[in-house]
């Protein structure tokens, strides 16, 4: 289920018979959202590593009529290559969606709205939820990556973190 409580209709997931990716993703998402229910699938990529990673989990919820807003993980349709894109909203100028990756230096084009396909309401990472990253704490980590600031600040901290679990006792 994802936070509004809707359990999906549809999934894809590794070991499934229904690989897609590109275009043919783009389409079946848009077309699973339009009929107002969510959507899983297996996140490809190291873009909004460490929040989102290669083989998460992922569930996008339908727009509807909601506006997203600062700090909220959106799926859209890269401007560019016409490919899924799954960035964090970092600013919003005049009803256009500014979008990076965390662990992106640089930030994308803007996002129209028009390409937005839905919101990230759920993260799963090894068959459990992934809950930092999607709260309130999102406001603050699309501050830091407009800036440029969040991998340096993360960096030292994971080390720290990492040469920290590999000397606890097991």
């Amino acid at each position: 289920m994802d936070s509004q409580g809707t359990r999906p209709e549809f999934s894809v997931i590794k070991g499934s018979d229904l690989p897609l990716s590109g275009r043919a993703l783009v389409e079946l998402l848009r077309a699973v959202l339009s009929k107002g229910v969510p959507a899983r699938f297996q996140a490809k990529g190291f873009s909004m590593s460490p929040f989102i990673k290669n083989k998460d989990v992922v569930t996008i919820s339908p727009l509807q009529r909601n506006q997203p807003g600062l700090g909220e993980i959106i799926a859209f349709v890269h401007p560019e290559t016409q490919g899924l894109c799954i960035h964090r909203i970092v600013r919003r100028k005049d009803g256009i969606s500014v979008t990076k990756g965390d662990n992106l230096s640089e930030t994308d084009e803007c996002v129209p709205r028009e390409n937005i396909l839905g919101f990230v309401t759920r993260v799963e990472r090894n068959g459990k939820e992934v809950l930092l990253g999607l709260g309130l704490e999102r406001f603050l980590i699309a501050i830091l990556a407009r800036r440029g600031l969040l991998f340096p600040l993360l960096l030292p901290l994971w080390k720290a973190v990492r040469a920290y679990l590999r000397r606890a006792p097991r």
